[in-house]
Formats: structure tokens, sequence, C-alpha cells
């Protein structure tokens, strides 16, 4: 899979996406992320990538040149499966909709800063806007570095388990189980019976009732959607 990410700066992704099981996936070859600076792409010798909007207001915009001269060539070079631009009226960002990013073969991802994007980006290249959760980030670098860390964690080879990706909380519309490392007890607190046998029936069958009764608990809405 190829990722490029469209942004006025760069360097808040560069940390994110460069540690961790993003930076393995990258080394091998599950995935290329190419980050591109929107200055770039600019004619004027102060690299200008925002504007004040049309009719007043408070804020800046993203304005319409640059991004569309750094998408269209990409374009040139390879052919995008998805469009997508992170902002706060987008489609919300749920595991299903990483699951269907993680078949895509090349995705551009657009970031908006200040009040956003010139709404002629969002009418003439995007084809799939995603939010990351009712709130307001001051641009779009970190929701772009979710939905990266959500989707390429479910491309193979990332993870060294396989199946981990597929037990993950939201894959089924349920909560994860709790989890349990050694020692077998901490501060009178002792791990489940069960998790000790070796019995992996009954582990599993186990897990199956906490997620159900954790989902109860918490999440009641998403078991309508089973």
């Amino acid at each position: 899979m190829r990722i490029d990410i469209v942004t006025g700066l760069p360097d808040i992704l560069k940390s994110p996406l460069n540690e961790s099981i993003i930076k393995r996936a990258q080394e091998n070859g599950s995935v290329t992320i190419t980050i591109h600076n929107l200055r770039d792409f600019t004619h004027d010798r102060h690299k200008t990538i925002d504007d004040t909007p049309y009719g007043g207001g408070a804020g800046m915009v993203l304005k319409p040149e640059p991004i569309f001269e750094c998408v269209e060539s990409l374009q040139k070079e390879r052919t995008y499966d998805e469009i997508i631009y992170v902002t706060p009226d987008g489609e919300r960002f749920t595991q299903a909709v990483a699951t269907q990013l993680s078949l895509k073969n090349n995705v551009i991802i657009i970031c908006g800063h200040y009040k956003g994007i010139d709404d002629r980006v969002r009418q003439g290249l995007v084809t799939k806007e995603i939010s990351i959760g009712d709130y307001v980030l001051t641009g779009g670098e970190l929701a772009a570095a979710v939905v990266i860390d959500a989707v390429v964690r479910l491309l193979p080879g990332t993870l060294h388990d396989s199946t981990s990706a597929m037990t993950d909380t939201f894959q089924d519309n349920l909560l994860g189980a709790p989890v349990y490392t050694r020692p077998p007890e901490y501060r009178d607190m002792k791990v489940p019976d069960v998790l000790l046998t070796g019995n992996h029936n009954a582990i599993e069958e186990w897990r199956q009732e906490q997620r159900i009764k954790r989902t109860t608990e918490r999440r009641p809405d998403l078991l309508h959607k089973q």
C-alpha cells in the first residue's frame, strides 16, 4: 500500500510515522508513506499556502492552488483509489472504515489547517471525508496520523501475529476482553483462574463472555450493530 500525505506542516507527522509498528511496516515493505509539503507547490517568494476567507470572518483558509498542484502531480504518477480529506464534518472513522481502507492500493490524505481548506478542493479532488471524532484539532495532521496508524496495522506483514488485529476492539462490534500478563498475582489482585488452565476452548469462551459483558456495560449501542 502507498499513502501520500499533503500538508503544510510536515514536521508534525515525522515522529509518529517513524516509530514502532508504522516504522516496521515501512521497513518491511507493507506500506510506503510519503509526506508532501504544500509550500513546495507555491510560486511566491513567501511560499504562501493560506489567505483570508471571502466574506470576512476569523481565521485563515488553505489556498486551492498548492493543493490542486500537489495532488495532480501525484495523479500523473499513479492512480489513486481514494483522496481523503480529514475534517470534523466528515464520515465518522470506525474500525470498519479502517478495514476498508486497508484493502486499497494508493491513497492520498489531505490535511487541513487553520479554518480548513478552500471548498473547491473538496468539490474537485476529494473522494472521501473522514472525521476521527466530534471535536476540532489545530490541523488535520494528527487526525491523518490516527487514520494511518489504524489502517497500516491491518496490513499483512505489519503485526508479528496476524490474528492480533482480527481480535481487536470494534473488529466485530464488541469491545476487547480484559488482558493479563505475569505475575499471576499482584497487590492481592489475581489473574482469572481460567487463563492459567491451558484450556484454550475454555479461555476463548471466557473471553467472548467478557467481551459481551464489557460491551453491554460500556457501549451497549454497539450490540445493535451485530
